[in-house]
């Protein structure tokens, strides 16, 4: 072989040495975390194959924990420098995970405000501080009717109640008591420890006319007449001999009518994949009940996902790559498919086969009107309410009395975070 052959061999080795070497510099590998739930980990399998495919430079990682340890591995992780690049976390912990730098905000350039009030259902604006936001969801969650097609049959009720007063006059129609006048089987599921302390909060208060709260959530406004009317309107659904319920049925109202013992529960759009595994269920979704006047109002949350304060460099910029991926049109109909929540865009939600998806089109619907709580502390503000209730069916205080009582109880929580 000849020197010139030599030479060319030479050459052509230590560029494809080069090229692997400056491939191998290019590739980056992020790490997504977000808690355990079958359809969820299934669906973001999906969404980081696809990524990858399109990006191969970079690789996503995808660790879960259970529900219950997921927040602490978080906390934990990040300030050491480990753990996610990109995270999923419930938009109400959001301050928490600001407050203690575990999250930095979007790049304004690659998510600008503007596009994304004009892109993205309106409650998104919970994650938007100032002309940046702090983080995005896949897909949304709003409360709907679920009903028992079976006890509606039974009790010859022909289609889920429109209003309020329908909803009542149903219920009570399958209710069901024994000999001595115990409620076996509501005709309304209720429980402030599940959604309905969202429901009363964004639902019942702002159909009887009131605005729950004031200066962007910092103030609580429900002490009022429309607040007396809600929790009036509330608490006589378990009170009184036409009590249509029973705080504490079953336990929790889901499982009462996971049972086929309650005609109607009111729920999230996450409940859908439980239901549908109970054998023998035959179950309907409508929306939420509209006021006699025709208000109609709903409660939207959503999880979501924000870039933690450990990405930095190709790290960082692989991060936001995948964060653009994950709340694209493309991305929110495979959730809507696998995991059945609702996309956080109206050009996905509302398209005509998914708005009139019998399942799934009355909790999109709902996210047209639909309001987000910004909470201080979710689980402080949630107890608020239920001592509100307990305080007037076990203690016997009147609503104004409690109302007030727990208004005064939750602004504690608000001015003590907020002043903070």
């Amino acid at each position: 072989m000849n020197i010139k052959a030599i030479r060319g061999i030479a050459l052509a080795s230590a560029t494809s040495f080069v090229t692997l070497m400056g491939s191998a510099a290019q590739a980056v590998e992020i790490e997504y975390w977000q808690y355990f739930f079958d359809a969820r980990v299934a669906a973001m399998e999906q969404l980081i194959e696809k990524f990858q495919a399109a990006n191969p430079d970079i690789t996503v990682k995808m660790t879960h924990f259970p529900y219950a340890d997921y927040r602490t591995k978080v906390a934990a992780a990040i300030p050491a420098g480990e753990g996610p690049d990109v995270v999923q976390l419930f938009y109400g912990w959001l301050n928490d995970y600001r407050e203690a730098q575990l999250i930095q905000p979007l790049p304004s350039d690659v998510f600008p405000a503007d596009r994304i009030e004009a892109e993205f259902f309106p409650m998104v604006g919970a994650m938007r501080d100032g002309d940046q936001y702090w983080a995005l969801p896949t897909a949304v969650r709003s409360l709907a009717l679920f009903y028992n097609e079976r006890l509606m049959a039974e009790a010859g009720i022909d289609s889920p109640p429109e209003t309020l007063d329908q909803m009542v006059e149903a219920a009570a129609k399958m209710t069901k008591r024994d000999s001595a006048g115990n409620i076996t089987q509501v005709g309304l599921t209720v429980g402030m420890t599940a959604q309905d302390h969202h429901w009363f909060r964004e639902g019942l208060i702002r159909q009887f006319g009131g605005d729950p709260y004031k200066d962007d959530y910092q103030t609580v406004n429900y002490d009022t007449d429309a607040g007396r009317a809600a929790l009036d309107f509330y608490t006589g659904l378990v009170t009184g001999d036409n009590a249509v319920s029973s705080i504490g049925f079953m336990d929790e109202p889901q499982a009462a009518f996971k049972a086929g013992r309650a005609g109607m529960h009111i729920d999230g759009s996450f409940r859908i994949g439980s239901l549908a595994d109970v054998r023998g269920l035959k179950w309907g979704v409508a929306e939420l009940p509209a006021s006699a006047d025709g208000v109609r109002a709903n409660y939207a949350s959503y999880w979501v996902n924000a870039i933690t304060s450990k990405a930095q460099g190709e790290k960082y910029d692989a991060a936001v790559k995948f964060m653009e991926y994950i709340v694209s049109d493309e991305a929110m109909q495979l959730w809507l498919d696998v995991v059945g929540e609702l996309p956080a865009k109206p050009s996905v939600g509302m398209t005509e086969a998914n708005a009139n998806d019998p399942v799934f089109g009355p909790f999109i619907r709902g996210l047209k009107y639909a309001r987000t709580t910004k909470f201080a502390d979710e689980s402080g503000q949630r107890q608020v309410l239920v001592d509100m209730v307990e305080r007037m069916t076990l203690q016997g205080m009147g609503a104004a009395e409690s109302l007030t009582v727990a208004a005064e109880a939750e602004q504690k929580i608000l001015d003590g975070y907020y002043k903070k």
